[in-house]
């Protein structure tokens, strides 16, 4: 077995969170992973490529997902097995900051001389707090690192000074040095996703479990394709926007894929997977020619996976036909965040449409070949109060009336925390935010807290973190009937739903009577190591995200080529090792 150039290692929200009492909450309800967040960033699977295209080896190890799977993993175990060149480990959400500290920790105790490098949106805004860590030595900042990262590994190997790294910050004795943040793109062509470097990745360590995206991926295949780096958009909670990617990234404009690469990156997936394939970004971003072009050649590709589209502007009403005559099975997926036209404005000041815009294209989406349209909204907005929440929620059962089953609505607390670099962190009283936490380490200390409550890093003018929590279960609590009764979901998942709710409710009211000190034994006692009870499903029951199933879900001979070819690879490389050389080759050059 090769030993790999660089371990991708993915961390769990908390490091030990199989021994920690805490109600994590409905914080990841609308998204595919759970309160472990243990969905690996796509930029994994992009470094994978880059480097491996370049000559290096790259195993990628999904250490959250492993840990969630088998209560006996052990990770300390584990770690001292392996044997890599160096160690990446993303922290790209800011929920990661326990775990991936942690895990650097237990790496740098196992493995001092090891190079440990971080990555990702929150240590590229944290870059100066984050390399003071003992366990980190090198940052590199920005959201495009595939080119600095095989410079800096290729430096590293040769003994060579690290000056001229792009995006790279590091120590020389006590000094941080920071380098120029010298790559930022202009756009994402530079890189693909190649998802047969993964089947090749299981082959060569024989390791499916640890390169699995999420929970339950093998029921919901969903894989997904950004089409952009950045946004036009300036949503005031976003990390993602405009403000924030000219802070983390100094880009003052989105960095997009061309349409001929992003097809071709769609039509790569495609061809190992019947899954859904989620288009993450709004095409229109770029110009209607932009997203037109996109559509005619996915036209011509034939191929039969369900696109999810999203958009963040209302289309105009030729759009969307031109999605139905693209594409043979397609989803919309529109995020308006509040049925509050004034609270929508105040979140977005770049883009704004009305309900009756919005309805207009989820009616047209419906009459034409659209698998579903889901509908998403937010607590914990600028200028939202309680009633308005619940008001959002009467405003779902006026969009059940006007349409038929396709179309169903969702409703999430913003959570856990505010982005860093958002409009909301940088200027919180201007957006009526108070914060909780401003620094990596501060956060790193709430995801320790008990209940999801405490966790939350903000708390609005209109809302104490306390009302949002009990907002939270009253709106899932009237959201959850409606669907009911307009049957969006079936008996079993919406009374699954009420009773995990009514779970959390007196789980929380417990945790309340208790001594501020310490928490009442019983609850603890429901807690320990406990992710699910309390805090998967409370919301919404997560299989509503799920697209519909294929009976094959993958195609296994394509899958099973590239593994034959990949062992009679590995099957050559041995025999001219043994031949040729008593030394394992070089791989860096």
């Amino acid at each position: 077995m090769s030993r790999p150039d660089l371990l991708l290692l993915h961390p769990p929200s908390v490091y030990d969170f199989r021994k920690k009492a805490i109600m994590y909450g409905p914080i990841s309800d609308l998204i595919p992973s759970s309160p472990v967040f243990e969905m690996y960033p796509l930029g994994f699977l992009t470094i994978t490529n880059y480097l491996e295209s370049r000559g290096l080896r790259v195993r990628i190890i999904n250490l959250a997902l492993r840990m969630m799977n088998d209560p006996d993993f052990d990770v300390p175990a584990f770690l001292d097995r392996l044997n890599p060149k160096a160690i990446g480990i993303d922290l790209h959400w800011l929920p990661h900051v326990h775990g991936s500290l942690e895990i650097a920790r237990l790496v740098k105790q196992r493995h001092p001389q090891t190079p440990v490098i971080f990555g990702g949106l929150s240590a590229s805004y944290f870059y100066d707090e984050l390399i003071r860590y003992p366990q980190v030595d090198y940052v590199l900042r920005g959201d495009a690192t595939e080119p600095s990262l095989y410079e800096l590994l290729v430096y590293l190997e040769n003994g060579r000074s690290l000056e001229k790294v792009p995006n790279l910050v590091w120590k020389r004795g006590d000094q941080v040095q920071v380098n120029p943040m010298s790559f930022v793109p202009d756009d994402i062509d530079y890189v693909d996703l190649a998802p047969e470097r993964i089947i090749k990745m299981v082959m060569r360590y024989r390791d499916l479990q640890s390169v699995l995206p999420f929970n339950g991926w093998w029921k919901n295949p969903i894989t997904a394709v950004f089409n952009v780096k950045g946004c036009a958009h300036e949503c005031a909670t976003c990390g993602g926007s405009c403000k924030a990617s000219d802070i983390l990234n100094l880009r003052k404009r989105p960095a997009f894929r061309s349409p001929q690469n992003l097809v071709k990156n769609i039509c790569d997936i495609s061809r190992f997977s019947r899954g859904p394939i989620f288009l993450v970004g709004d095409l229109l971003q770029a110009g209607e020619d932009y997203a037109y072009q996109v559509l005619s050649l996915l036209e011509l590709t034939h191929i039969s996976n369900e696109m999810v589209f999203e958009v963040f502007g209302m289309p105009s009403p030729e759009f969307l036909p031109a999605i139905d005559r693209a594409v043979k099975s397609w989803s919309l997926e529109l995020s308006p965040e509040s049925h509050d036209e004034n609270v929508r404005r105040r979140q977005d000041t770049q883009t704004f449409y009305t309900n009756a815009e919005m309805e207009a294209v989820i009616a047209r989406a419906l009459s034409l070949d659209c698998h579903r349209v889901d509908v998403f909204f937010m607590i914990g907005l600028p200028g939202q109060t309680r009633e308005s929440v619940l008001a959002t929620v009467d405003y779902c059962e006026q969009l059940f009336r006007k349409s038929d089953r396709r179309l169903s609505c969702f409703i999430s607390p913003m959570g856990p925390f505010i982005d860093p670099g958002s409009h909301g962190f940088e200027s919180p009283d201007r957006y009526g935010y108070r914060l909780f936490a401003r620094t990596l380490e501060e956060h790193r200390q709430l995801l320790l807290q008990p209940s999801w409550g405490q966790i939350l890093n903000y708390e609005t003018l209109w809302m104490s973190r306390e009302q949002l929590v009990d907002v939270t279960y009253d709106a899932a609590e009237v959201l959850n009937n409606l669907k009911l009764r307009y049957g969006r979901i079936n008996r079993a998942s919406g009374h699954g739903v009420a009773r995990r709710i009514k779970q959390a409710r007196e789980l929380k009211a417990r945790m309340a009577a208790s001594a501020s000190s310490t928490m009442d034994p019983v609850a603890l006692k429901m807690l320990y190591g406990d992710i699910h009870t309390f805090s998967v499903s409370t919301v919404c029951d997560k299989r509503e995200l799920f697209w519909r199933r294929h009976i094959m879900n993958f195609k296994w001979l394509e899958i099973l080529r590239v593994g034959i070819a990949c062992a009679r690879e590995q099957s050559r490389q041995l025999h001219t090792t043994r031949r040729i050389t008593s030394e394992p080759r070089d791989s860096i050059t």
